[in-house]
């Protein structure tokens, strides 16, 4: 088997090309990363079960025919990712993102590649209740540069799979929690972590607080791709992968229970005007995939890896 990853020295990409290779032995994985945010560190190590080849490349300006003749499928994860961030940088967001996705896309296409393309369950934005993946497209409200563009790309790669023949599958990731080598620390669980540790205050918007989110824990996220790969479950529809759906009271809570000493600052932030939403999993439960991801394993396994950075007494 060959598997390309795109993005796959980032949060999800790192732990994600350590395990391809223990559920599909002997696999060829080809990483492919701009290397843009320099996470070299997610190339130590790999795992001697894989057969591995780096690419440094940028998905938008190459040739893909030759890096992905022969693949068996393509797990899409380059783009840039901080939803906050995206409302200063809408247009390099639209332009990277979405022709990132294309480019990928129509590479599949040519050499009859599966897809899988990862999205966001920011796509939902501002819901009153739970929703699922038949949530229509006029209800959904993307609050964010950032998933409004990932939103558009959903529709593309939708459209490529009913008038091209792309074998496709898009999820519609939670936010993500948990380690990897190149993990980030700019959303909320792995940020709360970090800032806790550091013995800063914990940066709280003003009104999300007791907002509900979907959560991603890491390990699911991995497990719902190597399931769709073994499922072949290329159907052209959409997945929602979420672990748990709390407040973000619940998460300082959790933290706060290690870290008895945090302390909160309440912000004022553009994302201001949602409502609580939770998403459920509808579409890849009813597939036979079982979610097993915890909020509290996620966020001790990260405050365990930085204790020692600032002579942390007070965790165990």
């Amino acid at each position: 088997m060959k598997v390309v990853v795109t993005g796959a020295l980032g949060h999800i990409g790192s732990r994600l090309i350590r395990e391809l290779p223990l559920c599909f032995p002997s696999a060829e994985i080809v990483i492919v990363d701009n290397l843009s945010t320099q996470r070299y560190p997610s190339l130590f190590s790999l795992p001697k079960e894989g057969c591995y080849k780096f690419v440094e490349a940028d998905v938008t300006n190459i040739d893909l025919q030759p890096i992905f003749r022969g693949a068996d499928v393509v797990i899409h994860l380059a783009a840039l990712t901080d939803a906050t961030s995206s409302f200063d940088n809408k247009d390099a967001v639209e332009r990277i993102n979405f022709t990132a996705t294309k480019c990928v896309a129509e590479a599949c296409v040519s050499n009859g590649i599966n897809l899988i393309h990862a999205s966001s369950t920011s796509v939902y934005g501002s819901q009153s209740e739970m929703v699922d993946e038949t949530c229509s497209a006029e209800e959904l409200q993307p609050q964010s540069p950032y998933a409004e563009t990932k939103l558009k790309e959903e529709v593309l790669i939708a459209k490529m799979c009913r008038s091209n023949g792309l074998k496709a599958i898009t999820f519609r990731f939670g936010t993500i929690f948990g380690t990897s080598p190149g993990m980030r620390f700019h959303t909320a669980v792995n940020k709360f972590c970090w800032q806790s540790v550091m013995g800063q205050p914990l940066t709280v918007w003003k009104t999300a607080y007791d907002q509900k989110r979907p959560y991603l824990d890491l390990s699911d996220a991995v497990r719902a791709v190597e399931f769709v790969i073994k499922k072949g479950l290329f159907t052209g529809l959409i997945y929602n992968v979420v672990s748990t759906n709390i407040t973000v009271r619940e998460v300082v809570e959790t933290i706060r229970a290690y870290v008895p000493s945090l302390e909160i600052n309440f912000v004022e932030n553009q994302i201001m005007n949602q409502l609580s939403y939770e998403v459920m999993n509808t579409r890849i439960v009813n597939a036979g995939f079982d979610v097993r991801g915890n909020i509290e394993k996620g966020i001790v396994s990260t405050i365990d890896l930085l204790k020692n950075s600032n002579n942390y007494a007070e965790l165990p």
